[in-house]
């Protein structure tokens, strides 16, 4: 067994791989990009003031004051990383590849063959033009190594134009998700605060489903058939057949503050007093904001846990075995929680890797609906301002949560059923 699940593991990395070089070059070759809208961002700009100012500059296809200039196209294209082809970015991203940084530009003028640049703190340095490209000096005549020069395509204007650079290998591999187009933060900067929340529903959630619907499953196969059992799998199936998101909405309407009964907030995680709350006052808070997309967030999976523990214990009440157990004089209650449950949890344990990824990815479309700030509305908002660092950062958690739990539901298997020998 110990050789399979290091199999598993194995598979992990071509496996991640894969999906993340697909989701990443789809991003790339995506129409509508973080430049695109830069872009766009200028030129409606440069609409507005020439409209204000009675000028016909506005023009977004004529290249009068709304275009950009060369420099500024290629200024933005390093910026994004557009400026070098695909799978170079990617290897990028990774940090298998030395990623560009405290950047400077240089120009040299007509007939000129050397020029100064205050690189900052104080310093200066020469750089001249040689037979062999550039060669930086510093102010006391030595040749400095500490920076990488480049030459840059001329500008309209026919200038030379060099790029003086560090160096640097950060990625993914690294532990470096990469800066936030948006926020302009470190990705993990910005997920972290969200982890808590969703964390917090997720869990919560996956406890609750488990609690209510394994007993409840219990129950029905026990009164297979009975009005119990009947009125219970429609409201089940009902509710399985309405979204979260959409049933959340009903609720912020019927149960929401200023709607028919008043009982509980809008949204939000918590009240802006948080801070100043008692212990148990917190608590309270917490419960009280957090009912609505609890109700949301689980009543999904109600049916699905429902029905696989009605399912199991019917199967297994009907084997040989249970006969047998009743035959000896055993109680229906030993019978059924001792012999019959643990044999009945097997599909549910099997399910436990399924809802790892739920506990942090969340559910967007509740957390948008309660405007809850958790790690699912992030992602989508992310994908909306094609905050493509944080995309791949949430790609990234997303993958390895899902390949851990399908691996973590191969060992719940392997746990509850001592039969199961993975070869």
């Amino acid at each position: 067994m110990a050789t399979y699940f290091l199999r598993r593991l194995l598979l992990l990395i071509p496996t991640f791989f894969g999906a993340t070089i697909l989701v990443f070059i789809i991003l790339q070759l995506a129409p509508g990009g973080p430049l695109e809208q830069t872009i766009r961002q200028i030129q409606m700009g440069g609409m507005s003031q020439g409209e204000s100012g009675g000028g016909g500059g506005g023009d977004m296809t004529s290249g009068g004051g709304a275009g950009l200039p060369a420099e500024a196209m290629e200024e933005l294209k390093r910026f994004y990383g557009f400026d070098k082809p695909i799978i170079q970015r990617y290897l990028i991203w990774l940090g298998v590849w030395p990623r560009e940084h405290d950047t400077r530009n240089l120009e040299f003028g007509p007939g000129d063959t050397e020029v100064e640049k205050n690189m900052g703190r104080g310093q200066w340095v020469t750089v001249k033009q040689t037979a062999d490209g550039y060669v930086m000096y510093n102010e006391d005549g030595s040749i400095n190594s500490d920076w990488l020069i480049r030459p840059l395509d001329p500008g309209e204007d026919g200038i030379e134009r060099a790029l003086v650079y560090k160096t640097k290998l950060s990625g993914i591999l690294t532990g470096d998700l990469g800066t936030s187009y948006t926020y302009m933060q470190p990705v993990l900067d910005v997920m972290k605060p969200r982890f808590k929340v969703s964390i917090f529903f997720g869990i919560s959630g996956f406890l609750i489903s488990y609690i209510v619907c394994i007993p409840l499953g219990i129950a029905k196969a026990l009164r297979h058939g009975s009005p119990f059992d009947l009125f219970s799998s429609v409201i089940v199936f009902i509710a399985y057949s309405i979204p979260g998101w959409a049933f959340g909405a009903v609720l912020l309407i019927l149960l929401g503050g200023g709607s028919f009964w008043d009982v509980f907030p809008l949204g939000g995680f918590r009240s802006e007093n948080w801070e100043y709350l008692s212990l148990w006052g917190r608590i309270i808070d917490q419960l009280y904001h957090a009912v609505l997309p609890m109700i949301a967030w689980t009543i999904g999976s109600f049916a699905t846990l429902t029905v696989l523990m009605k399912n199991s214990i019917i199967e297994n009440m009907s084997q040989d075995y249970m006969r047998t157990a009743f035959s000896k004089g055993l109680t229906e209650k030993r019978v059924i929680w001792i012999h019959a449950l643990r044999n009945s949890v097997i599909p549910i344990a099997s399910y436990i890797g399924n809802v790892i990824g739920v506990l942090l990815a969340g559910s967007y479309l509740i957390e948008l609906v309660f405007n809850i700030d958790g790690f699912g509305k992030l992602g989508y908002q992310a994908v909306l301002d094609r905050d493509y660092p944080i995309v791949m950062g949430f790609l990234v958690i997303a993958v390895l949560l899902r390949l851990v739990g399908n691996i973590l539901s191969d060992i719940a298997l392997a746990t509850v059923d001592p039969r199961i020998r993975f070869k």
